[in-house]
């Protein structure tokens, strides 16, 4: 069985050469396994691993757009359709400048397995574009969402493929995307998750990958009689999985003491308390300003170019991106004390690194189990969407709570089941692949 597993893994790197992303993504899951195909040859038989390793359907199209100044700019869409076995396409769309074909890959191919893990109806998708809204007026950013949306909209729909956002695409885009869609096909449907809470969006969902990664360490800490009370924490990142991540934290009596972006990161010993998440939330959110005036303002230390991991503390929970926590960091964090791992971001810890954390046996929480409560308030919102009802904060809080709690009992009795009790890695990875390969079996040859 290995070697048909490593076979099936040198066909995905023939077949797509460049993309070391979505070449880990599915090592990491292939790894995993090998006791499961053992137990089932029919999906041997089936080819369920040949066909879950390439997406149904790769769109990708050109966004032309006009800036302030009247110059046509041109960037690259997305869309990756990965899996709908379970369920219409579902997942974020990423604006960011170093977006690619591989990138996009990984993430669509995570998301097959997240959305599974939810124990909702969702297929796995993603997309997005090489366009940074960062460095765009409003005026700007809504021209290129028209644009992108323009050619987007005819592969997408309520019950076919619903993205939400990622990295750069907060409820600004989300707006104006919404809008656009809602202009072109003249109705007003649950395309879209994420949207504004007064035409369809759910409550807590801005918050809900922060809630749900927190939530998660917290049902890990129970394993162990433990709990949040006068832990330090370090986070990285300063966008929406960060600030709610910290905002959770301190809810539950732990400390975070760091945030960071693509310049450096801040060390606050005393906390990140309420007062100064509210001043992250202004900084980040509204005048889209960089960390380090945080650190100006609070008089606390500025780490340019670093990252947070050497920061002494009880739990880490990256939240930025994608292999932001190599081998030495690792290191550093168990050197430190750190023996809870939470990721709120998509794969940041390189296979390495995930190695040094399961040999080291501590709590650690891998992305696709960790980081789900995103896509479950998602959703919940489809579900609001489709009853036309809006339910209260408490309501979705309390289904978001459940949804991570169920994740994580799913996720360690996979692992139990299949010979590698307390690894929650192979378990999420087996718990997410189990649904949708007998959804495959069920449907035949599709």
């Amino acid at each position: 069985m290995e070697k048909y597993i490593e076979k099936v893994f040198a066909w995905v790197q023939q077949k797509n050469p460049g993309e070391p992303e979505f070449h880990q993504a599915v090592k990491e899951v292939l790894d995993s396994l090998e006791p499961v195909m053992s137990r089932h040859p029919e999906y041997q038989e089936a080819g369920i691993l040949e066909r879950l390793v390439e997406p149904e359907r790769v769109i990708m199209f050109r966004v032309p757009w006009v800036d302030d100044k009247g110059r046509c700019r041109v960037n690259r869409g997305y869309r990756i359709q990965f899996s709908s076995a379970i369920g219409p396409y579902k997942g974020g769309l990423r604006f960011h400048s170093n977006v690619n074909l591989g990138i996009l890959k990984f993430l669509a191919f995570e998301q097959v397995f997240k959305n599974s893990l939810t124990t909702l109806p969702m297929g796995g998708g993603k997309g997005g574009s090489d366009f940074n809204p960062q460095a765009g007026s409003d005026g700007e950013v809504m021209r290129f969402c028209q644009s992108f949306m323009a050619e987007l909209f005819r592969h997408v729909g309520p019950d076919t493929d619903v993205p939400a956002g990622d990295i750069g695409v907060g409820g600004r885009e989300i707006g104006y995307l919404f809008g656009q869609y809602k202009r072109l096909v003249n109705k007003f449907t649950g395309v879209l998750t994420g949207k504004g809470v007064t035409w369809g969006g759910s409550l807590i969902r801005p918050a809900a990958t922060g809630y749900g990664s927190v939530y998660f360490a917290e049902e890990m800490l129970k394993t162990r009689a433990d709990s949040f009370k006068g832990k330090t924490c370090v986070v990285s990142g300063s966008g929406n999985v960060s600030q709610y991540t910290v905002e959770k934290l301190n809810h539950l009596g732990a400390k975070a003491v760091t945030l960071s972006d693509s310049n450096g990161f801040i060390h606050d010993p005393e906390g990140i308390d309420a007062d100064k998440l509210s001043f992250v939330m202004e900084l980040k959110n509204v005048k889209r300003g960089r960390i380090k005036e945080y650190a100006d303002k609070y008089s606390v230390k500025y780490y340019e170019g670093q990252k947070p991991w050497g920061i002494k503390c009880d739990a880490a929970f990256p939240s930025a991106t994608q292999n932001e926590i190599d081998e030495k960091d690792a290191e550093t964090l168990l050197k430190n004390g750190c023996f809870v791992v939470s990721e709120g971001a998509n794969m940041p810890t390189t296979p390495e690194g995930v190695e040094k954390f399961i040999k080291a046996k501590i709590l650690y929480g891998p992305g696709k189990a960790a980081n789900a409560g995103g896509v479950a308030t998602s959703g919940l919102e489809m579900s609001q969407n489709s009853i036309r009802m809006s339910w209260d904060k408490e309501e979705v809080d309390r289904r978001l709570k459940e949804i991570m709690r169920s994740i994580h009992e799913a996720t360690l009795r996979a692992a139990k089941d299949y010979g590698c009790p307390g690894n929650y890695v192979a378990g999420a990875n087996i718990a997410g692949f189990l649904k949708v390969a007998a959804a495959m079996l069920d449907q035949g040859i599709v």
